[in-house]
């Protein structure tokens, strides 16, 4: 039942946030005021080189104390400070929206780890699942996520969502069924620079749950869409695999469909499904992912749920109903609604 929207410039061209707060204002009736997010890239580009790491703390006391530890224990914080807010009515503040501008250090991973990424992704993983009262929620270079519990329009308000600008940016208005409303629960999720917003229910989530969980993760959030996060590190940072593949292991066509394929074809999708079955996701969904060099949208192989995709010039747009595109750019051209499975995917000019 959820809203979601995702936008790029190809030519890295930034637009300030007040646009898609409206666009995703217009999918209210998609949402029940239990949470709603944004996600933009290329808001940090003073700290485009440092991981900008968004905290929700419970208290700033001995949460805080513990993270700021754990940073210190692979890398340096550069800066840090509460993110901005303005009092909301509609918006109940129960945490205090922090963020780090971090650096892990070459001297401290030496032995242990072998990249920045995986020291980042240890700390969300360890952070979020033993440290109480503190949620690592973003954990990114050069973008943000900004989330809490509420109606579009209030967490954009509540985040002066505005006063940033992002040549992507995503959204995403909650209608919570299997999990609870809370901030953390709230679209987008995120994971380095991996950020998805989902509309729909992943049934196969135990099976992916336990998959993403023997290569380290840790599913600690109380919702499906977690692990679709995971999935995308796991698969396209970790295994390689380009956007296309990875569309193909979480939604690939059913049995009979590759039977049919030419021969090379369906080889290839015979290995893709034997190789990354527990990566299979069922149910009905329609997700778009921002990642560091674009977007991906897609829907379940039977598209039980909407998804709308329209083009201007250098700009794309993906989302559950094109009034909401057309809020964002009234001159939207060639808009088109994707087959079952189809990645759409959006990537920088060069």
């Amino acid at each position: 039942m959820c809203g979601i929207i995702g936008f790029i410039d190809r030519t890295k061209s930034r637009m300030d946030g007040s646009s898609i707060k409206v666009a995703l204002s217009l999918m209210n009736e998609r949402g029940s005021g239990d949470g709603a997010g944004y996600a933009a890239y290329g808001i940090y580009p003073e700290y485009a080189d440092y991981y900008a790491l968004h905290v929700f703390f419970d208290n700033l006391g001995e949460s805080k104390k513990k993270v700021d530890e754990l940073l210190e224990q692979w890398g340096i914080i550069v800066h840090q400070e509460e993110i901005p807010t303005t009092p909301q009515p509609g918006i109940k503040k129960v945490h205090t929206p922090w963020r780090y501008f971090f650096k892990p250090s070459e001297d401290l991973m030496a032995g242990k780890m072998a990249s920045e990424n995986d020291v980042v992704t240890y700390i969300v993983m360890e952070v979020n699942a033993n440290v109480k009262g503190a949620t690592i929620f973003s954990s990114g270079k050069n973008m943000g996520v900004f989330k809490a519990s509420g109606w579009p329009e209030d967490v954009a308000n509540f985040y002066r969502i505005e006063d940033y600008k992002g040549y992507i940016w995503l959204g995403h208005n909650r209608y919570p069924t299997n999990s609870p409303g809370w901030w953390g629960g709230a679209h987008p999720f995120n994971l380095l620079n991996w950020s998805v917003v989902h509309n729909g229910e992943i049934t196969s989530y135990g099976t992916n749950q336990r998959y993403v969980e023997g290569y380290g993760y840790k599913c600690s959030l109380f919702t499906d869409t977690e692990v679709v996060a995971y999935l995308f590190d796991l698969l396209g940072r970790q295994h390689g695999l380009s956007y296309e593949m990875v569309v193909k292991a979480l939604a690939p066509p059913f049995w009979d469909d590759i039977d049919r394929m030419p021969e090379k074809e369906a080889e290839l999708n015979k290995a893709v499904r034997l190789t990354y079955g527990s990566a299979l996701m069922n149910g009905p969904f329609a997700i778009v992912v921002g990642t560091e060099n674009g977007i991906v949208g897609f829907t379940d192989r039977i598209k039980l749920r909407p998804l709308v995709v329209g083009e201007n010039g250098n700009r794309l747009y993906i989302s559950s109903e094109e009034s909401a595109i057309r809020a964002l750019d009234p001159e939207v051209k060639n808009v088109y609604t994707p087959r079952a499975g189809e990645p759409i995917i959006g990537r920088f000019i060069e």
